[in-house]
This record gives C-alpha cells, sequence and structure tokens, in this order.
C-alpha cells in the first residue's frame, strides 16, 4: 500500500523555493515521473532537477521507493 501526500505543496512553508514547490506538484500529479520529465515539464535542467530533488531527499520530504525503472516518489513530509 503506498501513502502519498495529496495536499498542496504550498503547505510545506516558505522553506521551498518555487522550482521544489513545482517538483511536488508534478510528483503528486504522477509519483512514477521520472527526472527526465520532471525536467521537461518544469523547464529547468535535468541537473537542476536532479539537485532539487536531492535536497528534497536529505530534507525528509521526498523519497524514491523502488528501482530506477518501475519504481515512484513518495511525498512523506508534509510540513
Amino acid at each position: 500500500m503506498v501513502t502519498v501526500y495529496s495536499g498542496s505543496p504550498n503547505k510545506l512553508g516558505d522553506k521551498l523555493g518555487d522550482n521544489q514547490k513545482r517538483l511536488l506538484k508534478a510528483i503528486m500529479d504522477n509519483p512514477e515521473i521520472s527526472l527526465s520529465q520532471l525536467s521537461k515539464e518544469i523547464g529547468i535542467s535535468q541537473t537542476a532537477i536532479e539537485n532539487n530533488m536531492n535536497k528534497l531527499k536529505k530534507s525528509g520530504i521526498i523519497q524514491r521507493v523502488g528501482p530506477p525503472k518501475g519504481g515512484h516518489w513518495e511525498i512523506i513530509n508534509q510540513s
């Protein structure tokens, strides 16, 4: 069973940048989205996507579950 937070990324507070909020929104809409798809959807480089995703992971906000292909993202901290 997978529980994914379905609220608003804006509820995570002012500590997140605009790109990070956009990443969270895209993950909420499609938890199986890839980094390259995120790059195209948000309009920033894949390196910028990776840097922002690493910040979100280190902050305990998201985690990757499963393998790179076939896995999904979970938003685990909404405070």
